[in-house]
């Protein structure tokens, strides 16, 4: 195998600003006001930003499924 055929895989990382932790949950959401309702946006959270984001969204009823990437991974989320 060459060099050039060694495909870069990036590990995600948290959706909080200015955070480069790799992440570990999927935060699903939709904003009822212009998404339909089966409609699932997702960010990215590493353990220290889960509750916050969480929090963000939930207060704003945006919020729909907290679960670990590896189980949406494997859900084909």
């Amino acid at each position: 195998m060459t060099a050039e055929a060694v495909e870069t895989v990036e590990t995600p990382v948290c959706s909080a600003k200015g955070c480069r932790e790799d992440a570990v949950w999927v935060l699903a959401w939709n904003n009822p006001k212009i998404h339909t309702p089966e409609r699932r946006k997702t960010w990215l959270a590493c353990e220290s930003h889960r509750e916050h984001l969480s929090e963000f969204l939930g207060v704003r009823g945006f919020l729909k499924d907290v679960v670990l990437l590896k189980e949406w991974e494997e859900q084909g989320g």
